[in-house]
């Protein structure tokens, strides 16, 4: 069973010690680097043995002790477990985790804390366990409803514990549900694509992630289409899918806040919202990121050198200073992606760039294709431009010296 912290604080604490301390808010994401089998297109870290798993969560806990002070006089507004699958942490070992994180940071009681879980771990027992713990998001990784996409992308769920999780999910007292699908998984029509958008409707969640079948090269998938033996869908049925995906989600109520991401009104994801807003965050964990706001910093992606490292209390990672170009184009990157946009002004006041004057023929050239919408000053993708957001992005980036 879990127990809640003697040392939690309430909320009134928590907002009088941020303004006493000009405290702002940051987030903290945990990388649990393990899974039960390898799915076919994933090139995240991770390892399919569990051997090591609780030397890594332990790892994990004097990693947060060594980085207590990464993130000063900030509130953590969010926690997110990934990976990996985190679904496989043991009850005590999420417990370990929550006692380390309130031990070094100030949490707030209202803390968005989101956990990915795969459909085949979530039993109705484990789900009563996250339900008792301090978990309140769920996000499970379904990818498709179609039981010969689960088979070609070796997931280790099937069709029925697709659906199952959400509702055992639901049954357990879960109340904020997010679910990944996959799309452009090669077809002969869009039927299957259909018919997961309408299962995904029928369970009545609260928030979508939904991504394009990508081919990286050192995947099952990526070396397969290098040898000519797995064949992906062409650009023009991934597009008509993305199109159906768009019209079907604002039909049924929901809001495309990011290219990716879909919506009950009042249910975006705090904890990506921020990364894309430029919110503070520590990583942690094997090939975890970090951003301060002047930096990045790049856990060792190795579980054996992450966990060599921390027995001699040291960390293992690697730093990148940002240059004023570089958070621009972060900036420009992530902001562009959003329904929020990206804020002209605040290109100029913060990083002194003037997008409109210095991209002016090719914004011109955006609006007329109908790619893009300025607005108050604000720099908006259309639904046709979404489309081609990564090239549009790469298109604005500043060189080096452009500042």
């Amino acid at each position: 069973m879990f127990r809640k912290p003697d040392y939690c604080l309430t909320i009134e604490v928590v907002f009088k010690t941020a303004l006493n301390l000009k405290q702002r808010v940051a987030g903290i994401y945990i990388h649990i680097p393990f899974c039960k089998q390898a799915c076919h297109y994933c090139d995240f870290h991770f390892s399919t043995s569990l051997r090591h798993k609780g030397s890594v969560v332990a790892a994990i806990c004097q990693e947060i002790t060594l980085q207590q002070n990464y993130l000063p006089n900030q509130v953590i507004q969010t926690i997110y477990f990934g990976g990996g699958t985190p679904s496989l942490l043991t009850g005590e070992e999420l417990l370990q985790i929550f006692d380390s994180l309130h031990r070094c940071f100030t949490i707030a009681p209202d803390a968005e804390i989101t956990l990915e879980a795969n459909p085949d771990d979530l039993t109705r027992a484990k789900l009563q366990e996250l339900a008792a713990s301090p978990v309140n998001r769920l996000s499970v990784g379904l990818q498709s409803f179609q039981e010969e996409h689960l088979q070609r992308m070796n997931r280790a769920h099937n069709a029925a514990e697709a659906l199952n999780a959400v509702k055992y999910a639901q049954d357990a007292g879960f109340t904020n549900i997010t679910t990944d699908l996959i799309y452009g998984i090669p077809a002969p029509s869009h039927d299957l694509w259909q018919d997961d958008l309408s299962k995904l409707f029928s369970l009545q969640v609260q928030h979508v992630s939904c991504y394009a079948l990508t081919i990286e090269e050192k995947t099952a998938l990526g070396r397969w289409t290098k040898k000519g033996s797995f064949k992906p869908s062409e650009d023009e049925f991934v597009a008509e899918q993305f199109e159906i995906l768009v019209s079907r989600m604002q039909a049924n109520g929901f809001t495309q806040y990011e290219i990716s991401n879909y919506c009950q009104p009042g249910y975006e994801s705090k904890h990506n919202s921020n990364y894309w807003r430029g919110v503070h965050y520590l990583g942690l964990g094997p090939s975890a990121h970090s951003f301060n706001g002047f930096s990045r910093q790049y856990n060792v992606a190795n579980n054996a050198k992450y966990l060599n490292a921390l027995a001699q209390n040291q960390l293992a990672f690697d730093r990148e200073e940002l240059t004023v170009v570089d958070q621009a184009n972060e900036y420009l990157l992530t902001s562009l992606r959003t329904s929020w946009g990206c804020d002209l002004g605040r290109l100029r006041r913060q990083f002194g760039v003037d997008l409109a004057t210095r991209q002016q023929v090719y914004l011109a050239e955006l609006q007329q294709k109908e790619y893009i919408l300025i607005r108050d000053e604000v720099l908006y993708l259309t639904d046709k431009g979404k489309l081609l957001a990564d090239q549009i992005t790469l298109d604005l980036f500043l060189e080096p010296q452009a500042v």
